[in-house]
């Protein structure tokens, strides 16, 4: 099977490796939309740390777990229940669990009362430090990520800065259960495409995780210690008119034999101000390549989105 490439994010801050960096993320992006990134800012500590808080709280009674469980919160904050996420076209639910921290705005930024409020964990207080500090890191490498697309895009290289700061971005922490009977024709995580701008994906703790590439062919992802996986989401897709692939991907069950493990995983959304518009640049349009998709914000389209997962049910 095929590789994606492996880069180090040091690499774009070195005058002499900057610009084959560039390079290289945007022909993986072009071709494949994922990479992976190693240097990203955590350490191994912190790494392990997350993984062992997140594991504590997925293991609370579902009692203890479904107080956290807001639905009027859209499914954009907290704990978000087994079976309640659907992929897109999908009919049947998706096997997995998860929580989500948002991101902290200032009391006077005006999307204060847009975006839902963060939901805090009163049985694991450390959970929710460690996962606030995962946040402010991946937000951070997710920053100098964009920087490198907006130069391979012939944009400034300050392009996403203002459009992503303090942008609706969810750290995701997910726990797929083990499998106790016949899941039918429900998988772990069904084939969809991200909504967001990049999603930044810590190594999960087994394997499952497949992306489909321009030409059709499933690659399986392998996680390499220490890196991180990063995927263009639909929202740049749609910005650079599919210059930038947002690739299909799913998390396929286990063996039989290994249903009884269970997978924990955890991405990183990274998402612009509700604000930003997603109209396709210009200088992605040609004749070879017009211009198709229609002219729509960032906040619109994750609205859309959100009704086709069915979490604002």
């Amino acid at each position: 099977m095929k590789k994606i490439p492996s880069l180090d994010l040091l690499d774009y801050s070195n005058p002499d490796k900057k610009i084959k960096f560039v390079k290289d993320i945007g022909t993986a992006y072009e071709n494949i939309g994922f990479v992976s990134i190693k240097n990203y800012g955590l350490s191994e500590k912190e790494e392990n740390e997350l993984y062992e808080k997140t594991k504590l709280f997925f293991e609370l009674p579902d009692s203890v777990k479904n107080k956290y469980e807001k639905k009027e919160l859209n499914g954009q904050r907290g704990y978000i229940s087994f079976g309640r996420e659907t992929a897109k076209g999908f009919k049947h639910h998706d096997l997995k669990e998860f929580w989500h921290f948002g991101q902290t705005l200032d009391e006077k930024d005006p999307l204060n009362k847009e975006y839902e409020p963060n939901i805090y964990c009163e049985e694991i207080p450390e959970f929710n430090v460690i996962g606030r500090h995962v946040f402010e890191t991946l937000e951070k490498a997710g920053n100098t990520i964009l920087n490198a697309i907006a130069l391979h895009l012939n944009l400034n290289e300050d392009y996403f800065e203002k459009k992503v700061y303090k942008g609706n971005s969810i750290l995701r922490a997910i726990h797929y259960p083990p499998i106790t009977k016949d899941p039918g024709n429900s998988v772990r995580a069904a084939e969809h495409g991200d909504i967001n701008l990049i999603t930044l994906l810590m190594g999960a703790s087994a394997s499952g995780l497949e992306v489909k590439d321009r030409s059709g062919e499933w690659i399986s992802i392998t996680a390499i210690p220490r890196h991180i996986v990063v995927n263009i989401g639909d929202m740049m897709s749609r910005l650079s008119n599919d210059v930038l692939h947002s690739s299909i991907h799913r998390v396929v069950n286990p063996p039989k034999k290994e249903w009884s493990k269970p997978r924990f995983s955890i991405p990183f959304f990274m998402h612009p101000r509700s604000e930003m518009l997603l109209n396709c640049l210009p200088n992605c349009i040609d004749s070879k390549n017009p211009k198709k998709y229609e002219d729509i914000t960032a906040g619109e389209f994750l609205k859309q989105r959100i009704e086709e997962l069915r979490l604002n049910k």
